[in-house]
Protein backbone atom coordinates (compact mmCIF):
# COMPACT_ATOMS: atom_id res chain seq x y z
CA UNK A 1 0.00 0.00 0.00
CA UNK A 2 1.77 3.24 -1.12
CA UNK A 3 1.64 6.04 1.73
CA UNK A 4 -0.55 8.79 1.04
CA UNK A 5 1.16 12.76 0.84
CA UNK A 6 -0.19 14.39 3.70
CA UNK A 7 -0.71 17.84 4.75
CA UNK A 8 -1.02 18.84 8.77
CA UNK A 9 -3.20 21.31 9.28
CA UNK A 10 -3.13 23.06 12.83
CA UNK A 11 -6.05 26.05 12.70
CA UNK A 12 -6.02 27.97 16.57
CA UNK A 13 -8.85 26.60 18.89
CA UNK A 14 -11.04 29.12 18.05
CA UNK A 15 -14.35 28.50 16.22
CA UNK A 16 -14.25 30.24 13.72
CA UNK A 17 -10.75 29.98 12.72
CA UNK A 18 -11.19 25.77 13.02
CA UNK A 19 -14.88 26.16 10.76
CA UNK A 20 -12.40 28.46 8.14
CA UNK A 21 -9.65 25.93 8.03
CA UNK A 22 -12.16 22.94 7.43
CA UNK A 23 -13.54 24.47 4.57
CA UNK A 24 -9.83 25.29 3.18
CA UNK A 25 -8.91 21.83 3.45
CA UNK A 26 -12.17 20.62 1.59
CA UNK A 27 -11.40 22.94 -1.36
CA UNK A 28 -7.66 21.16 -1.73
CA UNK A 29 -9.06 17.77 -1.30
CA UNK A 30 -11.65 18.54 -3.74
CA UNK A 31 -9.09 19.97 -6.14
CA UNK A 32 -6.25 17.49 -5.80
CA UNK A 33 -7.58 13.17 -5.27
CA UNK A 34 -3.77 12.33 -4.02
CA UNK A 35 -3.76 14.43 -0.65
CA UNK A 36 -5.33 13.23 2.63
CA UNK A 37 -5.66 16.45 5.43
CA UNK A 38 -5.08 15.56 9.16
CA UNK A 39 -6.45 18.84 11.14
CA UNK A 40 -4.96 18.87 14.30
CA UNK A 41 -7.46 20.19 16.74
CA UNK A 42 -6.02 21.79 19.72
CA UNK A 43 -7.96 21.36 23.39
CA UNK A 44 -8.93 24.83 24.54
CA UNK A 45 -10.36 25.03 27.85
CA UNK A 46 -12.70 27.90 26.76
CA UNK A 47 -13.88 26.61 23.27
CA UNK A 48 -13.72 23.06 23.80
CA UNK A 49 -17.60 22.20 23.81
CA UNK A 50 -17.98 24.15 20.58
CA UNK A 51 -14.81 22.96 18.92
CA UNK A 52 -16.30 19.45 19.91
CA UNK A 53 -19.72 19.88 18.05
CA UNK A 54 -18.35 21.71 15.30
CA UNK A 55 -15.71 18.30 15.05
CA UNK A 56 -18.71 16.12 15.40
CA UNK A 57 -21.02 17.38 12.93
CA UNK A 58 -18.06 17.47 10.44
CA UNK A 59 -16.83 13.76 11.29
CA UNK A 60 -20.35 12.14 10.64
CA UNK A 61 -20.40 14.37 7.41
CA UNK A 62 -17.73 13.82 6.14
CA UNK A 63 -17.17 14.14 2.47
CA UNK A 64 -13.64 12.46 2.27
CA UNK A 65 -13.34 9.78 5.36
CA UNK A 66 -10.49 8.37 3.82
CA UNK A 67 -9.02 11.86 3.10
CA UNK A 68 -9.74 13.99 6.31
CA UNK A 69 -9.35 13.24 9.73
CA UNK A 70 -9.56 15.11 12.79
CA UNK A 71 -7.09 14.32 15.38
CA UNK A 72 -8.02 15.71 19.08
CA UNK A 73 -5.34 16.20 21.02
CA UNK A 74 -5.39 15.22 24.42
CA UNK A 75 -6.17 18.16 27.08
CA UNK A 76 -3.27 19.78 29.03
CA UNK A 77 -3.05 18.21 32.63
CA UNK A 78 -0.55 22.04 33.59
CA UNK A 79 -2.59 24.22 31.76
CA UNK A 80 -1.08 28.12 32.78
CA UNK A 81 -2.73 30.70 34.58
CA UNK A 82 -5.60 31.77 32.21
CA UNK A 83 -4.89 35.26 33.77
CA UNK A 84 -1.42 35.73 32.73
CA UNK A 85 -1.69 37.93 29.22
CA UNK A 86 -0.01 35.28 27.42
CA UNK A 87 -1.93 32.48 28.14
CA UNK A 88 -3.68 31.70 24.57
CA UNK A 89 0.04 31.37 23.03
CA UNK A 90 1.16 29.64 26.20
CA UNK A 91 -1.99 26.67 25.64
CA UNK A 92 -0.50 26.19 22.05
CA UNK A 93 3.42 25.94 23.11
CA UNK A 94 2.49 23.27 25.56
CA UNK A 95 0.62 21.09 22.65
CA UNK A 96 3.56 21.14 20.30
CA UNK A 97 5.29 17.55 22.33
CA UNK A 98 1.82 17.03 21.38
CA UNK A 99 1.42 17.01 18.00
CA UNK A 100 5.21 16.05 17.32
CA UNK A 101 4.46 13.11 19.16
CA UNK A 102 1.69 12.42 16.91
CA UNK A 103 3.41 13.16 14.06
CA UNK A 104 6.23 10.78 14.55
CA UNK A 105 4.03 8.12 15.39
CA UNK A 106 2.41 8.04 11.85
CA UNK A 107 5.61 8.43 10.48
CA UNK A 108 7.40 5.14 12.18
CA UNK A 109 4.16 3.38 11.12
CA UNK A 110 4.89 3.82 7.53
CA UNK A 111 1.29 5.83 7.24
CA UNK A 112 2.14 8.56 5.55
CA UNK A 113 4.59 11.24 3.61
CA UNK A 114 4.01 14.67 4.89
CA UNK A 115 4.34 17.29 2.27
CA UNK A 116 3.43 19.99 4.63
CA UNK A 117 2.42 22.09 7.70
CA UNK A 118 -0.62 24.84 7.04
CA UNK A 119 -0.03 26.90 10.23
CA UNK A 120 -2.90 29.35 11.95
CA UNK A 121 -1.41 32.57 12.33
CA UNK A 122 -1.16 31.79 16.03
CA UNK A 123 0.64 28.51 15.50
CA UNK A 124 3.61 29.64 13.81
CA UNK A 125 5.25 27.68 16.80
CA UNK A 126 4.74 24.26 14.97
CA UNK A 127 6.55 25.41 12.12
CA UNK A 128 9.78 23.97 14.24
CA UNK A 129 7.93 20.50 13.84
CA UNK A 130 7.74 20.48 10.33
CA UNK A 131 11.18 21.92 10.28
CA UNK A 132 12.16 18.46 11.67
CA UNK A 133 10.45 16.24 9.53
CA UNK A 134 11.84 18.21 6.60
CA UNK A 135 8.82 19.89 5.40
CA UNK A 136 8.35 23.23 4.65
CA UNK A 137 5.51 25.43 6.28
CA UNK A 138 2.43 27.51 4.83
CA UNK A 139 -0.01 30.10 6.42
CA UNK A 140 -3.30 29.86 6.24
CA UNK A 141 -4.41 33.81 7.40
CA UNK A 142 -8.09 33.51 8.18
CA UNK A 143 -8.40 37.28 7.51
CA UNK A 144 -7.99 39.61 5.08
CA UNK A 145 -4.99 41.12 2.95
CA UNK A 146 -5.20 45.01 4.44
CA UNK A 147 -4.48 43.29 8.70
CA UNK A 148 -1.86 41.40 6.74
CA UNK A 149 -0.16 44.39 5.50
CA UNK A 150 -0.52 45.93 8.72
CA UNK A 151 1.18 42.93 10.46
CA UNK A 152 4.25 43.60 8.12
CA UNK A 153 3.98 47.09 8.19
CA UNK A 154 4.11 46.57 12.23
CA UNK A 155 7.45 44.13 11.91
CA UNK A 156 9.12 46.43 9.65
CA UNK A 157 9.06 49.47 12.46
CA UNK A 158 10.68 46.91 14.58
CA UNK A 159 12.69 45.46 12.15
CA UNK A 160 14.30 48.54 10.11
CA UNK A 161 13.67 51.39 12.62
CA UNK A 162 14.15 49.37 15.90
CA UNK A 163 11.59 50.25 18.02
CA UNK A 164 10.74 48.25 20.90
CA UNK A 165 6.50 47.33 21.07
CA UNK A 166 5.65 49.71 23.67
CA UNK A 167 7.62 52.79 21.25
CA UNK A 168 5.35 51.36 18.08
CA UNK A 169 1.48 51.22 19.95
CA UNK A 170 2.33 54.71 21.16
CA UNK A 171 3.16 55.88 17.48
CA UNK A 172 0.52 54.38 16.19
CA UNK A 173 -2.14 55.42 18.55
CA UNK A 174 -1.48 59.12 19.18
CA UNK A 175 -4.26 61.09 17.78
CA UNK A 176 -2.67 62.72 15.33
CA UNK A 177 -0.85 59.56 13.65
CA UNK A 178 -1.79 59.25 9.92
CA UNK A 179 1.20 57.65 7.57
CA UNK A 180 0.64 56.07 4.32
CA UNK A 181 1.50 52.15 4.26
CA UNK A 182 2.57 49.21 1.78
CA UNK A 183 -1.13 47.78 0.80
CA UNK A 184 -3.06 50.95 1.75
CA UNK A 185 -4.73 52.96 -0.72
CA UNK A 186 -5.33 55.63 1.73
CA UNK A 187 -2.99 56.81 4.63
CA UNK A 188 -3.63 54.80 7.82
CA UNK A 189 -4.82 56.66 10.97
CA UNK A 190 -5.00 55.95 14.44
CA UNK A 191 -9.01 55.52 14.52
CA UNK A 192 -8.30 52.13 12.35
CA UNK A 193 -5.58 50.46 14.34
CA UNK A 194 -7.04 47.52 15.70
CA UNK A 195 -8.08 47.01 19.29
CA UNK A 196 -6.10 44.00 19.98
CA UNK A 197 -3.32 45.65 18.92
CA UNK A 198 -4.06 48.35 21.81
CA UNK A 199 -4.66 46.09 24.72
CA UNK A 200 -1.02 45.53 25.87
CA UNK A 201 2.52 45.46 24.73
CA UNK A 202 1.91 41.66 24.41
CA UNK A 203 -0.30 41.98 21.93
CA UNK A 204 2.13 44.08 19.53
CA UNK A 205 5.12 41.67 20.27
CA UNK A 206 2.74 39.01 19.35
CA UNK A 207 2.62 40.75 15.79
CA UNK A 208 5.87 41.52 15.14
CA UNK A 209 6.94 37.72 16.72
CA UNK A 210 4.77 36.50 14.06
CA UNK A 211 5.93 38.52 11.01
CA UNK A 212 9.05 37.47 12.15
CA UNK A 213 8.18 33.88 11.90
CA UNK A 214 6.22 34.30 8.44
CA UNK A 215 9.19 35.53 6.73
CA UNK A 216 10.34 32.09 7.36
CA UNK A 217 7.19 30.57 5.72
CA UNK A 218 6.97 28.87 2.09
CA UNK A 219 3.52 30.81 1.59
CA UNK A 220 0.66 32.22 2.74
CA UNK A 221 -2.91 31.17 2.01
CA UNK A 222 -5.02 34.02 2.66
CA UNK A 223 -9.32 34.08 2.67
CA UNK A 224 -9.83 37.01 0.41
CA UNK A 225 -9.70 37.10 -3.69
CA UNK A 226 -8.00 39.27 -6.20
CA UNK A 227 -11.00 41.11 -7.40
CA UNK A 228 -12.06 42.48 -3.47
CA UNK A 229 -8.32 43.32 -2.28
CA UNK A 230 -6.84 44.50 -5.60
CA UNK A 231 -4.48 46.79 -4.11
CA UNK A 232 -3.46 45.19 -1.06
CA UNK A 233 -2.71 41.85 -2.75
CA UNK A 234 -0.83 43.48 -5.34
CA UNK A 235 1.28 44.89 -2.85
CA UNK A 236 2.15 41.85 -1.31
CA UNK A 237 2.37 39.98 -4.08
CA UNK A 238 4.76 42.39 -5.77
CA UNK A 239 6.56 43.49 -2.81
CA UNK A 240 10.23 44.81 -3.41
CA UNK A 241 12.48 43.85 -0.31
CA UNK A 242 11.41 39.72 -1.12
CA UNK A 243 10.79 39.19 2.67
CA UNK A 244 7.49 38.35 1.98
CA UNK A 245 6.47 34.70 1.14
CA UNK A 246 4.52 33.64 -1.92
CA UNK A 247 0.83 35.07 -1.43
CA UNK A 248 -1.90 32.68 -2.35
CA UNK A 249 -5.55 34.76 -2.28
CA UNK A 250 -7.70 31.84 -2.12
CA UNK A 251 -10.85 33.25 -0.70
CA UNK A 252 -14.10 33.70 -0.21
CA UNK A 253 -13.62 30.74 2.24
CA UNK A 254 -16.92 30.33 4.15
CA UNK A 255 -18.86 27.09 5.34
CA UNK A 256 -22.36 27.84 3.13
CA UNK A 257 -23.92 24.89 4.93
CA UNK A 258 -23.95 25.92 7.91
CA UNK A 259 -23.05 22.67 9.42
CA UNK A 260 -22.37 22.77 13.24
CA UNK A 261 -23.39 26.13 14.08
CA UNK A 262 -26.70 25.68 14.59
CA UNK A 263 -26.41 25.95 18.67
CA UNK A 264 -30.13 27.08 19.18
CA UNK A 265 -33.60 26.11 19.55
CA UNK A 266 -35.12 25.31 16.22
CA UNK A 267 -38.64 26.76 17.40
CA UNK A 268 -36.45 30.16 18.05
CA UNK A 269 -35.18 29.75 14.94
CA UNK A 270 -38.13 29.19 12.87
CA UNK A 271 -39.99 31.66 14.66
CA UNK A 272 -37.38 34.62 13.16
CA UNK A 273 -37.33 32.95 9.67
CA UNK A 274 -41.12 32.82 9.42
CA UNK A 275 -40.89 36.69 10.57
CA UNK A 276 -38.48 37.42 8.26
CA UNK A 277 -41.10 35.49 4.85
CA UNK A 278 -43.73 38.74 6.50
CA UNK A 279 -41.72 41.42 5.63
CA UNK A 280 -41.02 43.42 2.49
CA UNK A 281 -37.56 42.59 0.27
CA UNK A 282 -34.66 44.67 1.16
CA UNK A 283 -36.86 46.46 4.22
CA UNK A 284 -35.15 44.79 7.36
CA UNK A 285 -31.68 45.51 9.01
CA UNK A 286 -30.01 42.99 11.14
CA UNK A 287 -27.65 43.80 13.71
CA UNK A 288 -25.42 41.07 14.76
CA UNK A 289 -22.26 41.49 16.40
CA UNK A 290 -20.13 38.34 16.64
CA UNK A 291 -20.11 35.55 19.62
CA UNK A 292 -18.42 37.98 22.18
CA UNK A 293 -20.29 41.08 20.69
CA UNK A 294 -21.48 42.25 24.03
CA UNK A 295 -23.05 45.65 25.30
CA UNK A 296 -23.34 47.71 28.12
CA UNK A 297 -27.40 48.49 29.38
CA UNK A 298 -26.30 52.03 28.37
CA UNK A 299 -25.07 50.97 25.37
CA UNK A 300 -28.05 48.79 24.37
CA UNK A 301 -30.81 51.73 25.51
CA UNK A 302 -28.63 53.95 22.67
CA UNK A 303 -29.13 51.27 19.93
CA UNK A 304 -32.79 50.47 21.30
CA UNK A 305 -33.33 54.18 20.79
CA UNK A 306 -32.04 54.59 17.25
CA UNK A 307 -33.73 51.91 15.97
CA UNK A 308 -36.38 53.25 17.22
CA UNK A 309 -36.23 56.80 15.69
CA UNK A 310 -34.95 55.26 12.25
CA UNK A 311 -37.87 54.04 11.62
CA UNK A 312 -37.12 50.89 9.63
CA UNK A 313 -38.17 47.21 10.61
CA UNK A 314 -34.74 45.53 11.82
CA UNK A 315 -34.00 42.09 13.48
CA UNK A 316 -31.59 42.17 16.43
CA UNK A 317 -29.36 39.49 17.88
CA UNK A 318 -28.89 40.90 21.24
CA UNK A 319 -26.14 38.95 23.55
CA UNK A 320 -26.53 38.98 26.90
CA UNK A 321 -25.77 42.57 28.39
CA UNK A 322 -22.58 43.35 30.86
CA UNK A 323 -24.60 43.37 33.77
CA UNK A 324 -26.75 40.32 35.28
CA UNK A 325 -30.05 40.81 33.47
CA UNK A 326 -30.97 38.00 31.04
CA UNK A 327 -34.28 39.15 30.05
CA UNK A 328 -34.68 41.26 27.06
CA UNK A 329 -37.33 43.42 28.95
CA UNK A 330 -34.71 44.18 31.81
CA UNK A 331 -32.08 45.02 29.10
CA UNK A 332 -33.97 47.33 26.77
CA UNK A 333 -35.62 50.75 27.39
CA UNK A 334 -38.96 50.16 29.03
CA UNK A 335 -42.17 49.98 26.15
CA UNK A 336 -39.37 48.78 23.55
CA UNK A 337 -40.75 45.87 22.76
CA UNK A 338 -44.04 46.67 22.25
CA UNK A 339 -43.35 49.78 20.75
CA UNK A 340 -41.29 47.55 17.95
CA UNK A 341 -43.88 44.67 18.17
CA UNK A 342 -44.83 44.98 14.07
CA UNK A 343 -41.61 46.07 12.64
CA UNK A 344 -38.88 44.56 15.03
CA UNK A 345 -37.48 41.18 16.92
CA UNK A 346 -35.30 40.58 18.93
CA UNK A 347 -33.92 37.53 19.49
CA UNK A 348 -30.56 35.79 21.57
CA UNK A 349 -28.85 33.78 18.94
CA UNK A 350 -29.32 34.23 14.72
CA UNK A 351 -28.60 32.18 12.01
CA UNK A 352 -26.36 34.74 10.19
CA UNK A 353 -26.01 33.10 7.80
CA UNK A 354 -29.58 31.98 6.55
CA UNK A 355 -30.59 35.88 7.30
CA UNK A 356 -28.28 37.60 5.19
CA UNK A 357 -29.83 34.87 2.16
CA UNK A 358 -32.75 36.26 2.59
CA UNK A 359 -34.11 38.77 0.39
CA UNK A 360 -36.25 40.71 3.02
CA UNK A 361 -32.65 41.81 4.86
CA UNK A 362 -31.66 44.71 2.88
CA UNK A 363 -28.64 45.92 5.13
CA UNK A 364 -26.36 44.49 7.80
CA UNK A 365 -25.02 46.08 11.06
CA UNK A 366 -22.36 44.26 11.80
CA UNK A 367 -18.77 44.47 13.95
CA UNK A 368 -16.88 43.63 10.67
CA UNK A 369 -15.11 40.37 12.15
CA UNK A 370 -13.84 39.06 8.63
CA UNK A 371 -16.27 36.12 8.30
CA UNK A 372 -19.04 38.11 8.62
CA UNK A 373 -17.73 40.97 6.00
CA UNK A 374 -17.31 38.06 3.61
CA UNK A 375 -20.68 36.66 4.15
CA UNK A 376 -21.94 39.73 3.81
CA UNK A 377 -20.52 40.25 0.56
CA UNK A 378 -21.09 36.94 -0.66
CA UNK A 379 -25.09 37.63 -0.38
CA UNK A 380 -24.73 41.52 -1.48
CA UNK A 381 -26.12 42.92 1.22
CA UNK A 382 -24.67 46.57 2.40
CA UNK A 383 -23.07 47.02 6.28
CA UNK A 384 -22.86 49.33 8.46
CA UNK A 385 -19.55 49.01 10.20
CA UNK A 386 -19.78 49.47 13.99
CA UNK A 387 -16.29 47.64 14.89
CA UNK A 388 -15.84 46.32 18.45
CA UNK A 389 -12.47 44.26 19.24
CA UNK A 390 -9.41 42.04 17.60
CA UNK A 391 -8.69 43.28 13.93
CA UNK A 392 -12.40 44.73 13.46
CA UNK A 393 -11.59 48.44 13.37
CA UNK A 394 -9.28 47.31 10.09
CA UNK A 395 -11.65 45.67 8.51
CA UNK A 396 -14.22 48.64 8.89
CA UNK A 397 -11.45 51.31 7.53
CA UNK A 398 -11.12 49.29 4.66
CA UNK A 399 -14.95 48.95 3.85
CA UNK A 400 -15.57 52.85 4.84
CA UNK A 401 -12.61 54.17 3.12
CA UNK A 402 -10.46 51.96 0.88
CA UNK A 403 -13.34 50.08 -0.69
CA UNK A 404 -16.37 52.29 -0.38
CA UNK A 405 -18.33 49.13 0.29
CA UNK A 406 -20.06 50.33 4.18
CA UNK A 407 -21.33 53.11 5.79
CA UNK A 408 -19.94 53.94 9.11
CA UNK A 409 -21.43 54.10 12.31
CA UNK A 410 -18.43 54.74 14.40
CA UNK A 411 -14.82 53.55 13.63
CA UNK A 412 -12.62 54.26 16.12
CA UNK A 413 -15.06 51.75 19.05
CA UNK A 414 -13.43 49.37 21.13
CA UNK A 415 -15.09 47.18 23.70
CA UNK A 416 -13.48 45.87 26.65
CA UNK A 417 -13.65 41.63 26.53
CA UNK A 418 -14.36 40.96 29.98
CA UNK A 419 -17.01 43.92 30.85
CA UNK A 420 -18.35 44.35 27.55
CA UNK A 421 -17.95 48.31 28.14
CA UNK A 422 -16.73 50.46 25.04
CA UNK A 423 -14.14 53.35 25.04
CA UNK A 424 -17.11 55.66 24.66
CA UNK A 425 -21.34 55.66 24.02
CA UNK A 426 -22.17 55.43 21.05
CA UNK A 427 -25.29 57.70 20.48
CA UNK A 428 -28.66 56.78 19.49
CA UNK A 429 -28.38 59.91 17.14
CA UNK A 430 -25.25 57.73 15.59
CA UNK A 431 -27.35 54.86 15.24
CA UNK A 432 -29.78 56.30 13.84
CA UNK A 433 -27.88 58.06 11.35
CA UNK A 434 -25.62 55.25 10.29
CA UNK A 435 -28.87 52.78 9.97
CA UNK A 436 -30.45 55.36 7.84
CA UNK A 437 -27.16 56.10 5.40
CA UNK A 438 -27.36 52.04 5.29
CA UNK A 439 -31.03 51.69 4.58
CA UNK A 440 -31.22 54.64 2.33
CA UNK A 441 -31.42 53.90 -1.55
CA UNK A 442 -27.99 54.53 -2.08
CA UNK A 443 -27.90 52.72 -5.68
CA UNK A 444 -24.28 53.30 -6.46
CA UNK A 445 -23.30 51.42 -2.88
CA UNK A 446 -25.50 48.96 -3.61
CA UNK A 447 -24.46 47.96 -7.10
CA UNK A 448 -21.34 47.97 -6.08
CA UNK A 449 -22.17 45.12 -3.60
CA UNK A 450 -23.94 43.26 -5.83
CA UNK A 451 -20.75 43.24 -8.51
CA UNK A 452 -18.50 42.08 -5.48
CA UNK A 453 -21.15 39.30 -4.47
CA UNK A 454 -20.83 38.80 -8.01
CA UNK A 455 -17.27 38.29 -7.48
CA UNK A 456 -16.93 36.46 -5.10
CA UNK A 457 -18.60 33.28 -6.69
CA UNK A 458 -16.32 33.60 -9.70
CA UNK A 459 -13.07 33.42 -7.99
CA UNK A 460 -14.03 30.12 -6.91
CA UNK A 461 -15.13 29.07 -9.72
CA UNK A 462 -12.76 26.90 -12.82
CA UNK A 463 -11.06 29.66 -14.45
CA UNK A 464 -11.33 32.26 -11.64
CA UNK A 465 -8.88 34.00 -9.46
CA UNK A 466 -8.87 31.89 -6.55
CA UNK A 467 -9.39 29.05 -8.38
CA UNK A 468 -6.04 29.94 -10.02
CA UNK A 469 -4.23 30.67 -7.00
CA UNK A 470 -5.51 27.44 -5.14
CA UNK A 471 -3.82 25.25 -8.29
CA UNK A 472 -0.75 27.45 -8.13
CA UNK A 473 -0.20 26.23 -4.33
CA UNK A 474 -0.94 23.16 -4.56
CA UNK A 475 1.33 22.68 -7.74
CA UNK A 476 4.03 24.46 -5.66
CA UNK A 477 4.47 22.37 -2.56
CA UNK A 478 3.97 19.48 -4.57
CA UNK A 479 6.78 20.39 -6.81
CA UNK A 480 8.92 21.21 -3.64
CA UNK A 481 8.26 17.95 -2.15
CA UNK A 482 8.74 15.64 -5.10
Amino acid sequence: MSKAAELVFIPAPVVGHLISAVQVAKLILQTKECISISIHIINFPFQSDKINAYVDSQSRDNPYPTRLTFVRLPALSNLPDPNSPNYFATVIELHKPLVKQEAEKRVMAGLTTYVGFVLDMFCTTMADIASDLNVPSYIFFVSGAILLSFMFYVGSLADNHGLEAGDIIKKLTDPGFSSPVDGFKKPLTSKAIPAMFEEDEFGCEQMIDFTSKVRKMKGILVNSFSELETFSLQSLLNNDDKKIPQVYPVGPVLELDNKGQGWSDNKEKDSMMKWLDDQPESSVVFLCFGSIGIFSKEQVHEIANGLLRSGHRFLWALRKTSGESQSFSEALPEGFLEQTMHKGKVVGWAPQLEILAHNAVGGFVSHCGWNSVLESLWFGVPIAAWPMYADNQLHAFELVNELELAAEIRMDYKMDWGTGIGNFLVTATEIENGVNKLMSKNEKTRDLVKKVSHKCRQALQDGGSSHYWLHCFIFFFFFFFF
